[in-house]
């Protein structure tokens, strides 16, 4: 089975290339560490199968919390990502969101009709 980590971004914040690259990068980092933590299996043969990530984008914060409890209802690993307040953003915007690592049906199921970023 194919495996995936899906990072959504909300598409209404007017990041720069790199905030928007660290952002992408602490939830996928995240992400993955929960995921290892909470399900060896699967983090390890995502991570084998070479540590695929896709992302996408969402409207706003309210999608993203959306898409938060959905993938949480889901059984989903996430991590919600607030940064930190040194550069660009205020201190505790949300920027983005990690899924799984999952499957890809059951990623796509929740993410599949997402432009992509």
């Amino acid at each position: 089975m194919e495996r995936k980590l899906v990072i959504a971004v909300r598409g209404d914040l007017k990041l720069s290339h790199g905030k928007l690259a660290a952002q992408v990068a602490h939830a996928a980092v995240s992400c993955a560490l929960r995921s290892q933590k909470h399900d060896r299996r699967k983090f390890r043969d995502w991570f084998d199968e070479g540590q695929r990530k896709i992302t996408v984008r969402v409207p706003d914060e309210a999608a993203l919390h959306a898409l938060q409890a959905d993938a949480r209802a889901a059984g989903l690993t996430t991590a919600l990502v607030r940064d930190a307040g040194r550069t660009e953003l205020v201190a505790g915007t949300v920027t983005c969101l990690g899924l799984g690592p999952a499957g890809e049906a059951e990623l796509d199921s929740l993410t599949g009709e997402l432009s992509l970023l």
